[in-house]
């Protein structure tokens, strides 16, 4: 018999050989026997058709994913996409590419919405649907259409920086090892994986640079990172704590910026309330962490805007920063708006006098 049940599953499988001499062995996706027999019968006539008519096969969600995620190795956020993935098998992992529609797709968002995350997170699930269908149907041509996925709308999110005397009040709260990182990230506005993976075999100081391969980029783009004074001293203070690693702690590199430590010394330094405060609680759980206003990340944001206020032009904050996009820098454009006064300043010469003569507005005197 071709239908069977696995062990700890109440769902029918089937099992035969195909057309093409391949044996299938898949989920029905029901406890009904007899819509598990309809469902193979089915499959069973498809494959016949796929094989001796030439249609083209229906493929699988998971059949999508196996091969987009072989197909994107190199990618720096490959982990966080593949944790959404295992989240979205739960909805679409018995599906066919064609059966995964709009309202699928809007189903997902509210699951994901009843979880209490914001809706930029429930977006970043959406996109990822829309990232493994769209490779289905423009570089594999799995399927000839897929479905137009409405994401959820998200308010502009401000850029959230210190100013210099909050940077040294939480780099004075800062256990020693976690500070001299977050100098090192106010001096570069590296990210946190490659301040925390940075090697010495990635540092020249005779040349005063660091360079960040490009399988360490977000963007895949290595990046050649210029050290002022600050971040050599930095790297200085850590010569002869770790043979490979620049920055470490009892002699491992370290791996969690957003922990503990942090969150108590933001809340010692006063950069931001959180609820919590009123019940009398010292410092903010992970539980609640949801409610900081200040992440490790948001040194990056510190560190642009110190330049755009100091003057930095935005194309140059471009290139130190590795964007590719104009739009990232402009974020940053409304710290700095002495230098649009500037040219504004250009029209002030030239221009001829205009007055009112005989009660005719604009006539020229």
């Amino acid at each position: 018999m071709s239908l069977f049940r696995r062990p700890n599953s109440q769902k029918w499988w089937c099992r035969f050989t195909a057309p093409n001499g391949k044996e299938v062995r898949r989920s029905t996706g029901t406890q009904d026997k007899r819509q598990a027999q309809e469902y193979e019968d089915r499959l069973r006539a498809e494959l016949w058709r796929v094989h001796h008519l030439g249609e083209k096969p229906r493929r699988t969600w998971q059949e999508a994913v196996v091969r987009w995620v072989e197909e994107h190795q190199h990618k720096a956020t490959l982990t966080d996409d593949t944790q959404r993935l295992r989240w979205l098998d739960g909805h679409l992992g018995e599906l066919h590419l064609d059966e995964i529609s709009r309202d699928v797709c809007d189903a997902i968002a509210r699951a994901k919405a009843d979880e209490g995350v914001t809706p930029a997170t429930v977006n970043h699930y959406l996109q990822m649907i829309r990232t493994v269908l769209r490779a289905a149907h423009q570089e594999w041509e799995w399927v000839d259409r897929i479905p137009k996925i409405r994401f959820l709308p998200t308010p502009k999110q401000r850029i959230r920086w210190l100013t210099r005397e909050e940077a040294d009040r939480l780099l004075e709260e800062l256990p020693e090892h976690l500070a001299e990182m977050a100098r090192f990230t106010l001096a570069t506005g590296l990210r946190a994986s490659n301040v925390s993976g940075l090697k010495w075999s990635q540092l020249d100081l005779v040349r005063r640079i660091a360079w960040i391969h490009a399988d360490e980029i977000k963007d895949g783009v290595a990046l050649n990172v210029p050290l002022n004074d600050e971040a050599v001293l930095v790297v200085r203070r850590q010569f002869g704590k770790h043979r490979d690693f620049v920055f470490t702690y009892h002699g491992a590199p370290v791996t969690q910026l957003n922990g503990k430590s942090w969150r108590k010394a933001l809340d010692r330094a006063g950069i931001r309330p959180y609820e919590g405060r009123d019940k009398g609680i010292t410092y903010p759980t992970r539980k609640e962490y949801k409610y900081q206003d200040f992440r490790w990340h948001d040194l990056r944001h510190t560190w642009a805007s110190w330049h755009t206020m100091a003057g930095t032009p935005l194309a140059v904050l471009m290139e130190l920063a590795g964007w590719d996009d104009y739009a990232m820098a402009r974020r940053y454009a409304h710290l700095a708006p002495a230098h649009v006064a500037e040219y504004a300043k250009n029209l002030d010469r030239g221009l001829h006098a205009v007055r009112t003569v005989s009660g005719t507005p604009g006539a020229e005197q």
